[in-house]
């Protein structure tokens, strides 16, 4: 039986900051659109980590099964270790879901954005599907492009827009920027990977593009928020305090551009999901006070 300890590796913290920083920066952008609630925000973080540990159960279950982390490099897997039983994993994930989808509901009928329950039950079955089902997306290449959405552009603006109504070109900003740095969280991820996935079949974006088109795009897409950086600042000088969250990801350049592997890249999820959640936070700050 997995302890205490194990579960929360397989919960896999490290990952957290994926579901902070949006709703971080949705709500820099939702004060500066002067409809910022202190509950709801709360209620859009719950959402954002019950589904972000459900989706790292349910991808330690679905590839534990499939015998995709029988030789794991990265961080503790419940099922393919041996810690956890299937079935418990699997029930941990469905309750993580159910608590997302619970807190969201709850969320919905006191604001009325009814429709924002599509958007929810999406994000589910994106969760699941991801390495889930016969047919995982997360399989073909496309798992990236779901954190885009999923992580980026619907927990930013769904934070937005269930405050205040409506959304900002400063809210779309953020959530483009959001989405490429979690992007590249999982591109340093699929990185290390790449051998592995190679042998068990699991076709990722990483195996695709190969180590050193790999290595490039995770280049791109860190530069990506700090372009988004300078553009807000046309409109609001202050945002430009994000710029020095850039002296957070000097290791995990230096790790993608000096060919690191294997667990030399572990490091690079940790930093460049801390500096997302920093450039989050100060460009939530810069939008406030603008």
């Amino acid at each position: 039986m997995a302890t205490v300890t194990e579960w929360i590796e397989g919960a896999r913290p490290r990952t957290l900051p994926n579901a902070v920083a949006p709703v971080v920066a949705g709500v820099g952008a939702t004060i500066q659109l002067g409809a910022f609630t202190w509950w709801q925000s709360l209620l859009a973080l719950l959402v954002a980590l019950a589904l972000i540990i459900g989706v790292n159960f349910a991808n330690d279950y679905s590839d534990g099964i499939r015998g995709t982390d029988a030789d794991r490099v990265g961080p503790l897997r419940l099922v393919g270790s041996g810690a956890a039983a299937p079935k418990l994993v699997l029930t941990a994930a469905l309750t993580c879901f159910g608590v997302a989808g619970v807190v969201g509901l709850v969320l919905v009928a006191v604001t009325g954005r009814w429709w924002l329950i599509a958007m929810g039950a999406a994000c589910i079955l994106g969760a699941w599907f991801y390495t889930g089902g016969r047919k995982p997306y997360g399989y073909a290449g496309l798992g990236e492009v779901a954190v885009f959405i999923f992580f980026g552009l619907a927990a930013v603006l769904g934070t937005v827009y269930v405050q205040a109504g409506r959304i900002s070109w400063e809210a779309l900003g953020a959530a483009v920027a959001v989405g490429c740095f979690s992007m590249a969280v999982l591109v340093a991820n699929n990185l290390r990977d790449i051998p592995t996935d190679e042998v068990a079949g699991k076709v990722t974006l990483a195996v695709r593009l190969g180590d050193a088109g790999t290595r490039r795009f995770y280049l791109t897409l860190i530069a990506v928020p700090y372009v988004v950086t300078v553009l807000l600042a046309v409109w609001h000088p202050w945002p430009l305090i994000a710029l020095v969250t850039a002296l957070l990801l000097r290791t995990p350049v230096r790790a993608i551009t000096g060919g690191g592997t294997g667990p030399g890249l572990i490091p690079v999820l940790k930093d460049t999901g801390l500096a997302m959640l920093a450039w989050s936070v100060l460009t939530a700050v810069g939008l406030a006070i603008s």
